[in-house]
């Protein structure tokens, strides 16, 4: 049986794991410079979202030792940081993709297959994490650890895949940015 803090929340897990996929994947094909719009890209950005990319898997693996030692309160503000910078990660990405020309992967061979599939997995799992990060948070908000701790064990790896997979999708591109 679910809690009134669970299911109050539940509309907005479906809500926001349909939306901001929908909305990210909408925004991404909106250039406005091609639209006529006279605004600067924002190239500056991609480092600055890989540097949250990186710094989200770091906040993820304090705030697993954090609880695994003991410290609840510690662990639930990590897990706030991590999720703060999940939003910012994902406002910079559509404000430089709506900015800023699409960059073509260069490598050849076997990089090239080895990019594409740490990228596709990157985006699959970047949009399937949404509702698990959610269930997530709101069991612990519910105080239903043991449930929380459940479906943990699920979204930790998953999350932390997303954010150290951001992190190499950057670098793998990078040398084809054009600056």
């Amino acid at each position: 049986m679910k809690s009134s803090v669970e299911q109050k929340y539940n509309k907005w897990i479906i809500v926001l794991s349909i939306a901001i996929p929908l909305v990210v994947a909408l925004l991404f094909g909106v250039n406005l410079r091609k639209l006529g719009y006279d605004v600067k890209p924002l190239s500056f950005l991609p480092p600055i979202y890989a540097a949250i990319n990186g710094l989200t898997a770091i906040v993820l693996i304090i705030a697993v030792w954090a609880i695994k030692n003991g410290k609840q309160k510690l662990h639930e503000n990590l897990m706030k940081v991590a999720i703060g910078l999940s939003v910012a990660f994902l406002g910079m990405y559509v404000a430089y993709h709506m900015t800023s020309d699409s960059t073509k992967f260069g490598g050849e061979g076997a990089i090239k297959y080895i990019y594409y599939f740490i990228l596709i997995t990157h985006i699959c799992l970047s949009v399937i994490i949404i509702p698990f990060v959610l269930i997530t948070f709101v069991r612990a908000l519910a105080q239903r650890f043991d449930k929380h701790r459940k479906i943990a064990r699920i979204t930790f790896p998953m999350w932390l895949y997303v954010a150290i997979t951001g992190v190499i999708v950057y670098l793998m591109i990078s040398p084809y940015y054009n600056y």
